[in-house]
């Protein structure tokens, strides 16, 4: 069986859990790394194959070019600081290596849609790491939420994603940084608790975003935002992200009849079985379904295996993109704007 040879464009933490989600997708292949270190490329190949090693060790390079050259790479996951992704996601398109990109995608909306347009050139698959996207368990809430005698139509979605960063985090961490991830905690946080809003309201974009920075760097860096979606038909959504408060990540969905709610819906507390309430019941999804970071890997390589194109994939980023743009220029006016 044909599988999809990945290149690994820096050596990232994140990029440890996705080489393991692509050593057990069965149909992809780690096949380059590269960093700007050659040494540091060459010992995280090293790890990573102690732990979840493939036939063939990956080819370890000192610079990022190298692994778009390579005819043994099909496609790149791009991990880089997302003040820096936008480069390296166009030339991979122009080196026509499809693409799986960390999120935030971009710093502003307008980089993001280059990088699709480049991409959709050259005929090469874009796609978000938002793993919870594809986890089994979405489909059985989409499910849930389209029932009309257990939530009816759909009035208020509220989420927190939040985790308390020590000192060192927060003076070091390129997440806290201004050139590297200047959009904080709302782009590392705040990004799944839009995504979740706009999946759950079927990507009806808000027409008023109100937002606060409660706490932000020198440099203007989020690192404690709230905001406030208001969406046409009486609907808004609310949500929480911080680096300043105790590790949280639940989602809320209020209807005229009912409520859903799940109390883990960005990183599943129990691996593959995960579960959701409605209405106070517990319900669980199939047990034998694979890991969310696992499926987001196979459904990207199948895709880009079968020589077709997803365009709902570059949509979703950019949508989230535009919402998550709106609340960063809603919190620097301290007020809302119109999108």
């Amino acid at each position: 069986m044909r599988r999809l040879r990945i290149g690994f464009l820096s050596t990232a933490n994140i990029g440890r859990k996705n080489w393991k989600a692509v050593f057990h997708s069965g149909n992809a292949v780690v096949s380059a790394v590269a960093s700007r270190d050659p040494e540091r490329a060459r010992r995280f190949v090293q790890e990573c194959q102690a732990q979840a090693p493939f036939e063939t060790a990956p080819a370890a390079f000192g610079d990022y070019a190298d692994v778009l050259a390579s005819r043994e790479v099909d496609a790149v996951y791009i991990p880089l600081p997302t003040g820096r992704r936008k480069e390296w996601v166009v030339r991979a398109a122009q080196a026509r290596k499809h693409v799986l990109c960390e999120k935030p995608c971009a710093i502003r909306t307008a980089d993001l849609g280059e990088m699709i347009a480049a991409c959709k050139k050259s005929g090469v698959q874009f796609m978000d790491g938002v793993m919870f996207m594809h986890n089994r368990r979405l489909e059985r809430i989409r499910e849930a939420l389209g029932r009309a005698d257990s939530i009816g139509p759909i009035k208020r979605i509220t989420s927190q994603f939040s985790f308390a960063g020590s000192e060192e985090f927060l003076r070091g961490n390129i997440r806290a940084q201004s050139d590297l991830e200047p959009l904080g905690c709302l782009g590392d946080l705040g990004w799944y608790c839009i995504r979740f809003a706009l999946w759950a309201l079927r990507w009806q974009l808000p027409r008023r975003i109100e937002a606060r920075a409660l706490s932000q760097t020198q440099a203007g860096v989020p690192l404690e935002l709230s905001a406030e979606l208001i969406f046409d038909g009486g609907v808004s959504s609310g949500f929480y992200c911080s680096f300043l408060t105790v590790y949280r990540q639940w989602a809320d969905v209020s209807g005229v009849k009912g409520h859903l709610r799940v109390p883990d819906f960005v990183l599943p507390a129990a691996g593959s079985h995960v579960a959701f309430e409605v209405n106070g019941h517990l319900v669980k999804t199939d047990e034998s379904a694979p890991a969310q970071d696992v499926s987001m890997i196979c459904k990207f390589a199948n895709q880009v295996l079968s020589g077709e194109l997803n365009d709902e994939w570059p949509m979703w980023a950019l949508k989230t993109q535009q919402v998550t743009d709106a609340c960063y220029e809603a919190a620097r006016r301290n007020g809302g704007v119109e999108l």
